[in-house]
């Protein structure tokens, strides 16, 4: 099985991204896992042609996004992990998703959406500055999970569970017990 890590912080050693390390330490060494820090992926944003629908591919010159999509269709799991930026993913794991629209999505005749992943694993990895238990209050906080939710349910993965550490500015550790969380999350695939 190939685990494809997509790490969408902009911070390769943060909570983010550690959080992810954990995971993927949970992971079972029979499978293959490849890491993409999506922040240092070369692409261009989407420009909404919509010609990715009918084609399947993006109508953009070649670039990263196109290496990554790829890998996403490939990859038999998905882990995603992003900070929360005001209510939503980071910026360049957004790109990506708007620019692989066809990984996740087929159009069926008529425009009707079709999942492309149909049943392959997947988790999310959150963290927000709003503390706990403001952060389950606040829409804010909660949208980067929702956001990478969507995108990964609309793709059809079966999503086996999410970690969100909140409080992150005046609390920027995480508890073992957390890290033992993304450990066991990982022993899931």
């Amino acid at each position: 099985m190939n685990i494809l890590i997509l790490n969408g912080s902009p911070h390769k050693k943060g909570i983010v991204a550690t959080l992810l390390r954990a995971v993927a330490d949970g992971v079972s060494e029979k499978h293959k896992v490849d890491w993409v820090d999506v922040y240092d992926l070369k692409m261009k944003p989407c420009i909404a042609c919509m010609k990715c629908r009918p084609d399947k591919i993006c109508a953009l010159p070649r670039d990263d996004a196109h290496t990554l999509g790829q890998k996403i269709k490939k990859a038999d799991g998905i882990i995603v992990g992003t900070p929360t930026h005001w209510g939503n993913m980071s910026a360049q794991l957004k790109t990506l998703f708007d620019r692989n629209v066809p990984a996740f999505l087929d159009e069926r005749p008529g425009g009707i959406p079709s999942p492309r992943q149909s049943g392959k694993p997947a988790a999310i990895i959150t963290a927000c500055t709003t503390p706990w238990p403001f952060n389950l209050l606040s829409a804010g906080s909660r949208g980067a999970a929702k956001t990478v939710w969507q995108v990964l349910h609309y793709g059809g993965y079966r999503i086996l569970g999410q970690i969100v550490k909140p409080g992150t500015r005046r609390q920027p550790y995480i508890s073992q017990k957390t890290l033992n969380k993304a450990k066991n999350l990982g022993r899931r695939f």
